[in-house]
């Protein structure tokens, strides 16, 4: 199923279709927007058919300027069937060959009141945000203190519990049990809630609670920047776990890597808390206040110094 349509652009930015309805539900593949500047010109050679077409002040005076043999000839190409869509901006008049070649090709064309440059970039993020690749993870998705941290671990480890807990202590929700990631850009990973699943947060014996409706507004959030991830495991014994936090294991989400700690989960132990500092010493690390790294230097300096004493 496509991600978008040209349906979808038309309802977001409020566009007024103008001619070509029967084609409002062509898919859109790419993000990239074409100001057809060298095709009005008549070169044709590598039209981007499959891009919005942006037609400005600039194109739709140019047009003006063509015979009306040219300007008929050049409209048909311009509505090419594999076209998603060709907007005006700044509310302008449009040629008549074009709304002719639009509703004979079903290519939609759309007018918009606002700015070219203005609008062009409002589209694109759009596209951007709605055509990023995307993966779901089953796991929960907490704000703490500004950091996006994914809560993963096998099922009934106690990751609703936990994020239960943390928005008890203020943190914010953004999704339990499936969490939708979009890399919206390199190295930018976005993670919502499927929409059945807004603000709900599952418990075992309890069922399902309202978040928002139990701790106000203020507990919930649409979306996040995912930072950190944490594994929650039952504690195995014969596992060694990291006990100094030198070495940074990371996690690879579609083409983006982010760091990855290991929890280890047994009665007594307060993983609210536990993931709470976890992501204040991520952002400390961030802000170059590396606690294990200061150890492991003291350490150094007081060996040294015995050495030198011997």
């Amino acid at each position: 199923m496509a991600k978008v349509r040209t349906d979808d652009i038309i309802k977001e930015l409020k566009l007024e279709l103008i001619s070509g309805e029967e084609g409002i539900y062509k898919p859109i593949t790419t993000t990239d927007i074409s100001r057809p500047a060298l095709e009005l010109a008549g070169f044709f050679n590598y039209y981007p058919a499959e891009r919005v077409q942006l037609l400005g002040r600039t194109e739709i005076d140019f047009c003006g300027r063509l015979t009306a043999t040219e300007r008929m000839e050049r409209m048909e190409k311009l509505c090419d069937p594999a076209t998603p869509g060709i907007i005006i901006s700044r509310g302008l008049d449009i040629p008549e060959e074009l709304l002719i070649a639009a509703e004979k090709h079903s290519v939609p064309l759309m007018r918009t009141t606002m700015k070219t440059t203005r609008f062009s970039s409002k589209l694109t993020n759009y596209l951007e945000s709605r055509l990023a690749p995307s993966t779901a993870v089953h796991g929960v998705l907490v704000d703490i203190y500004g950091v996006g941290v994914l809560i993963t671990g096998q099922s009934g480890v106690g990751k609703s519990e936990t994020a239960l807990a943390l928005v008890e202590r203020g943190h914010q929700l953004v999704a339990d049990d499936c969490v939708e990631i979009r890399e919206e850009d390199e190295e930018v990973l976005i993670g919502t809630a499927p929409e059945l699943l807004e603000q709900l947060l599952e418990i075992r014996g309890l069922g399902i609670i309202n978040v928002m409706t139990l701790f106000g507004a203020g507990a919930v959030r649409p979306s996040k920047k995912i930072s950190l991830s944490i594994h929650l495991e039952l504690w195995d014994d014969h596992k060694h776990y990291d006990r100094v936090g030198l070495d940074e294991e990371k996690i690879k989400i579609i083409n983006t890597e982010i760091t990855k700690l290991t929890i280890p989960v047994r009665p007594g132990r307060n993983l609210a808390v536990i993931i709470e500092v976890a992501a204040m010493n991520y952002r400390l690390k961030r802000l170059g206040v590396n606690a294990a790294q200061q150890f492991t230097e003291r350490l150094t300096q007081v060996i040294s110094g015995e050495n030198n004493l011997d």
